[in-house]
């Protein structure tokens, strides 16, 4: 028998949502425990066990874990390629999904993370925005959805012609955005924008946002 899945984690961190959006896509069973970090269970030695920097998600399979979730992510898609939605593709193109894969998480998520931080999370938290940050990171996602818009414009999804990782990292961060002042920006380029709705609307998105509410 298989051995279950664990996820430790919270339902409002971007992170853990890209987890859990990656074993809704390979319709897996898994079990999700809550930590409670405004206690601080994510600083306890029973926690800092399986991830030592103290942060949400960390993940378990029988003596495996694992931490950062886009390793998480890697693993599921490459341990269980015959479960549900495909997610890579095997062969030369996986280099380009790759290549994307690189550009969510140095080009995209370092800026829309603190755009999130600052206008969905803050507000959340009753902390004032920082209106100078949101102009400065505003204007460098500007540049990055440029790029993506491009892209989009030549290949339905940014790693090729099917939905893989390199679309479902971004889900949180833009799932957030959506929400803000910052949609604008996605909403005013056609390509980027479809591509939005598109990837939004997946069921196994659907699932990690029920969770949340």
């Amino acid at each position: 028998m298989a051995e279950i899945m664990k996820v430790h984690g919270s339902v409002i961190s971007t992170a853990t949502q890209r987890v859990l959006a990656c074993l809704n896509e390979k319709e897996l069973e898994f079990e999700f425990i809550p930590v409670n970090m405004a206690a601080g269970e994510h600083k306890k030695d029973s926690f800092l066990a399986i991830n030592p920097f103290g942060q949400v998600p960390a993940f378990e399979q029988g003596d495996l874990k694992l931490f950062e979730s886009r390793a998480i992510t890697q693993y599921i898609a490459h341990g269980y390629a015959e479960k549900g939605t495909t997610l890579i593709i095997p062969g030369r193109p996986m280099a380009t999904l790759s290549v994307w894969m690189e550009v969510e998480a140095h080009q995209f998520d370092p800026v829309a993370s603190k755009l999130n931080w600052e206008l969905f999370f803050k507000p959340m938290f009753g902390i004032p925005t920082d209106n100078a940050a949101v102009e400065e990171n505003e204007a460098k996602l500007t540049k990055v959805l440029d790029v993506y818009e491009a892209r989009l414009a030549q290949s339905k999804y940014l790693g090729g012609d099917i939905f893989t990782l390199a679309d479902l990292h971004h889900l949180p961060n833009i799932s957030c955005a959506m929400k803000t002042q910052v949609k604008k920006l996605f909403d005013s380029r056609p390509h980027v924008s479809a591509w939005v709705a598109d990837i939004t609307s997946r069921p196994a998105w659907s699932k990690v946002v029920a969770m949340g509410k």
